[in-house]
């Protein structure tokens, strides 16, 4: 049924559904689209989810007819008096077009009293949000993505004939590469929840943002994750600001909602 135009109307596209495949089930909330929801929540918008089945572990090609890319999350926004809805991909963009909208109180003030429009008047707590907006996506989650692909020459698909030189050559490259990257952006991220403007319990200081849960899928999935390989002592301000983020309602709406959808339990990866 195609919606009202003239009212707002929004429809989260996301992988899921219990697909079940060989050893796995695939479910919402095990995919980025997790945040989006969140987002929803805390912009307090009525939206609709729709979930598509993986295939092969592949996003559907069902997804092709919404974007020409078949990557989820998308965002379908029908604005009053529009004859199309607007389809907007990729979770960072998709956080900045929705803040901006309809979430203001999600992104810190942009300028310092007096600098509006200067070169440098930027806030410190902007400069963070636009930053970790696309550092999550960027230099850690793709470490991370690499690190797990690497991880799966390790895996039960793996012959046992040639495990012991798939260990070998995994156990090198997290030694030499991604142990080392690994460390240094946690001790990076530590450092800056230990200095958030204003004193503040998140990234950009006192109030939860767009970026706080654009970092909120990394973090969660290499705590909940990366077991022996993850030292989470080392990194105790980290892990309450995960912790802090977790606690919230609009978090805790959007994993139910998650749940609904996928008929699943909550988990990253």
């Amino acid at each position: 049924m195609r919606p009202n135009k003239d009212r707002l109307y929004l429809a989260l596209y996301a992988r899921g559904g219990r697909a079940k495949m060989p050893g796995k089930e695939d479910t919402l909330e095990k995919s980025r689209s997790q945040r989006i929801l969140w987002l929803l929540e805390e912009c307090n918008i009525p939206y609709e989810v729709k979930t598509y089945k993986r295939v092969d572990r592949l996003a559907p090609p069902e997804l092709k007819k919404i974007h020409p890319l078949g990557k989820s999350p998308i965002v379908s926004v029908q604005a009053p008096g529009q004859p199309e809805p607007l389809v907007i991909a990729e979770s960072a963009f998709i956080t900045e077009y929705l803040v901006d909208h309809f979430g203001k109180h999600l992104a810190p003030a942009r300028y310092k009293e007096g600098q509006d429009g200067k070169v440098g008047g930027e806030t410190e707590s902007w400069m963070r949000y636009r930053y970790y907006l696309h550092y999550s996506e960027g230099s850690l989650m793709s470490m991370l993505i690499a690190r797990y692909l690497i991880g799966a020459l390790t895996g039960p698909d793996v012959p046992f004939f040639i495990k012991p030189i798939t260990r070998a050559i995994v156990g090198k490259m997290n030694s030499a590469f991604f142990d080392p990257n690994m460390k240094t952006n946690f001790e990076f991220l530590e450092s800056q929840i230990a200095s958030s403007p204003d004193g503040g319990e998140f990234l950009c200081g006192k109030e939860l943002t767009g970026a706080d849960i654009m970092m909120s899928f990394p973090l969660i999935a290499v705590r909940d994750n990366m077991g022996a390989g993850f030292d989470k002592s080392k990194y105790p301000k980290l892990m309450a600001y995960v912790a802090r983020m977790e606690k919230l309602e609009s978090y805790q709406k959007a994993i139910k909602k998650a749940e609904e959808a996928s008929g699943g339990e909550y988990s990253v990866l």
